[in-house]
């Protein structure tokens, strides 16, 4: 692809990763115009891939490529003298690329939450630290559309930006060593579902009793990067019920 000599000023920031994988920065910022960015990007190299690639793996605000060496240095189409070289002017020839990005519009995904202390250890706590009660807590919290800016830490974990700038609150100093599968947390501006029992620290307000992460599904992750989520609250007798229901 492209021709050496081909100049252009990139949009983004490509840095040395491995000697198989780079990564693109978009911006250091996290918010919604950057998320966008990275995820059309992300789109548009799986669209019109290079040989040798192999995976993308969009974050917040970079998109990680990663590629069989051999095939990049023998491939015709890539110029430069080394991998690295020669994805990143495949990578800034790519930006040129007058391709439309259909933007699919897909509905929410609602997912019950029971805010029940017992579920949600942290909630009084969260609520006293920003001197406000539980029930506002609880109806600021779920009265937001959120978006799933990132999947990682462990294989299924959501974190989702859109938390109401006054429910920001630090993480724990010190972790739990048990957090249940399906807790609700908030650390920092994020909001982040644990699919699985782990420890952490994020301050607990919550429960869903959906199954974030099941390898016997055809996608085992039930949230993708680029998914919105709406929290619909529920109550402890309809958690259990639901709970029930997954676990069967």
């Amino acid at each position: 692809m492209g021709r050496p000599g081909h100049s252009s000023t990139p949009s983004f920031n490509i840095h040395f990763l491995s000697e198989s994988a780079v990564t693109i920065e978009f911006g250091q910022e996290i918010d919604e115009m950057t998320f966008n960015r990275v995820h059309q990007f992300d789109e548009l190299v799986n669209r019109l891939p290079f040989e040798g690639f192999i995976a993308t793996v969009p974050a917040y605000t970079s998109l990680a490529i990663f590629y069989d060496t051999i095939q990049v240095v023998q491939a015709k189409q890539l110029y430069g003298l080394n991998s690295f070289e020669r994805i990143s002017n495949y990578l800034i020839e790519l930006q040129q690329q007058a391709i439309p990005i259909n933007e699919i519009k897909k509905e929410p995904i609602h997912l019950p939450i029971c805010y029940e202390e017992e579920l949600g250890p942290d909630l009084a706590y969260v609520a006293s630290y920003h001197n406000i009660s539980t029930q506002e807590l609880i109806k600021l919290h779920s009265s937001t559309t959120y978006k799933v800016y990132m999947i990682g830490f462990v294989p299924g974990f959501a974190y989702l930006g859109g938390t109401p700038s006054l429910l920001e609150t630090p993480r724990k100093k010190i972790p739990r060593k048990q957090v249940p599968a399906g807790s609700v947390g908030i650390a920092g501006k994020q909001t982040g579902i644990y699919p699985l029992e782990i420890s952490g620290g994020w301050q607990i307000i919550g429960c869903t009793p959906l199954r974030l992460f099941d390898i016997n599904r055809s996608s085992p992750s039930l949230l993708r990067a680029g998914d919105e989520v709406i929290f619909d609250t529920i109550d402890l007798r309809e958690f259990k019920r639901l709970r029930r229901s997954n676990e069967s």
